[in-house]
């Protein structure tokens, strides 16, 4: 891979680089290596334990920021499954002076008029539909829908296969697991767990977790 993680290769591209050398890490690698729109300057991750990721190395951990910045590599993806290490990954990366663009891998299906907020990442066969709004640092992952008129909110993450009828809003930090449906309309607040599989028929509480067909809350006694 010619030029993968190599700043004195294939300067007609931008550079970025990746933040996170897991799953996801993967991901996202998979995702810019797809599109070839951007140079792939390396990984970093908090704990490095592997040479390389996909081909791409690994360059150590946040003390890499300033080198790479010198060398010109202006845009980084904190790439992170977790919502909240996401978010807090994206902090420093902007501390650092990189940008944080939105990423699309080009399987994806943008409707007309969707929105993606800094950071946000859509993955290979997930669809947005129209005037859907992707908010900053949110992740929607393979195969997801995320239909007309949705709104998720900052670093929400739609898990593989997730559907979202129109009009579903997502809160900041919530998770939505893998396969699971919502309704149209129904709002899921911040912070709050969808379980795999779920269906969800009507609103879900800020933190709260729900599982199930049709979906339950598994901790009421904790719910506002």
């Amino acid at each position: 891979m010619a030029g993968q993680g190599d700043g004195r290769m294939d300067t007609a591209r931008p550079g970025i680089l990746v933040m996170g050398a897991g799953g996801h890490g993967k991901a996202v690698l998979d995702l810019l290596m797809a599109g070839g729109a951007w140079r792939i300057a390396g990984v970093v991750d908090d704990a490095p334990r592997l040479a390389e990721v996909l081909g791409v190395p690994v360059l150590g951990n946040d003390a890499a920021f300033a080198g790479l910045r010198a060398a010109g590599v202006a845009a980084a993806h904190p790439a992170i499954g977790h919502n909240a290490q996401r978010i807090a990954a994206a902090a420093r990366l902007l501390a650092a002076g990189f940008a944080l663009p939105a990423l699309v891998h080009p399987a994806a299906i943008l409707g007309r008029g969707a929105t993606l907020g800094e950071g946000a990442a859509v993955l290979a066969r997930a669809v947005i539909g129209p005037e859907a709004r992707i908010g900053r640092l949110a992740l929607v992952n393979t195969g997801a829908i995320v239909e007309h008129d949705c709104d998720l909110g900052e670093g929400a993450h739609v898990a593989p296969g997730a559907v979202l009828a129109g009009g579903v809003r997502i809160g900041a930090g919530a998770m939505v697991g893998a396969g699971a449906v919502i309704r149209p309309g129904v709002v899921v607040g911040a912070g709050a767990i969808i379980g795999a599989g779920a269906a969800v028929l009507a609103d879900v509480p800020p933190g709260a977790t729900f599982a199930g067909v049709p979906a339950q809350n598994l901790h009421p006694e904790t719910s506002p």
